[in-house]
């Protein structure tokens, strides 16, 4: 770490403290998330890592989502996690084509947190260091407008955008139909332009074999070019 980072750290932890909140027991891997996010500001750091412990606070009470609360959305196996990349981060897959649209909004972003906390629970045994990243692969093969959902997908990302900062590594789009292009552009429009860059539409050959050799054909599912076989996430155990 360097010595502009070692000042915006000090700084950050300072301006938690003015705003009424504590950065004990955080490590700097994890305080450097929310730095990096806002650009190392460290007043805007220190608010978006604030509003963070809040939101903790409310929507995950007991530090994690359990199986039992999210068994809908579950049951309809759309979820895969597929252990680690080439480069260590967790490899989460899901097949857009069982997921519908929920009524219940609340249970849903239940969900969202559910699939994110396990996803990143994944890639570590004992411990979290603090700045873990994810990927994600999105398989659109065989959707119809009934798997649409706008305002799942915008909720997703949104979170990650603001309570998983520097969380995501790469999201792959894979065998995204022709209708699917303007919902897509119009989803864009609620990312902002660090997450935009994550985002890779594979179609050409060359971008599928980009694809498997950054993933690691040891982990990715055949049906990917790879030679494991989907585990459910359900299926994977996690320390949280």
């Amino acid at each position: 770490m360097d010595r502009n980072q070692e000042i915006a750290l000090t700084q950050m932890r300072k301006s938690v403290e003015k705003l009424g909140s504590s950065t004990e027991s955080y490590g700097e891997k994890t305080l450097m998330r929310f730095l990096i996010a806002r650009s190392m500001d460290p007043e805007k750091a220190a608010k978006m890592f604030c509003q963070w412990k809040k939101w903790r606070a409310e929507m995950v009470p007991l530090g994690y989502i359990s199986d039992s609360e999210v068994a809908d959305e579950l049951a309809a196996e759309k979820l895969y996690l597929q252990g680690l990349s080439k480069s260590g981060h967790p490899i989460m897959i899901v097949k857009v084509n069982k997921h519908f649209p929920s009524k219940d909004q609340v249970q849903f972003k239940k969900f969202v947190i559910h699939l994110l906390d396990k996803t990143i629970a994944s890639s570590f045994k004992g411990r979290e260091i603090g700045n873990e990243k994810l990927i994600g692969i999105l398989d659109l093969k065989n959707i119809t407008y009934s798997n649409v959902d706008i305002r799942g997908l915008i909720t997703g990302f949104q979170f990650l955008q603001a309570y998983y900062p520097e969380r995501l590594a790469t999201c792959y789009l894979l065998h995204m139909p022709q209708f699917f292009v303007t919902i897509w552009r119009f989803v864009c429009r609620f990312l902002d332009k660090a997450t935009q860059e994550k985002m890779r539409i594979v179609t050409s050959e060359e971008e599928k074999e980009e694809f498997i050799r950054e993933v690691g054909e040891d982990v990715l599912p055949e049906e990917y070019g790879g030679r494991a076989k989907l585990v459910l996430m359900q299926d994977v155990a996690v320390n949280y």
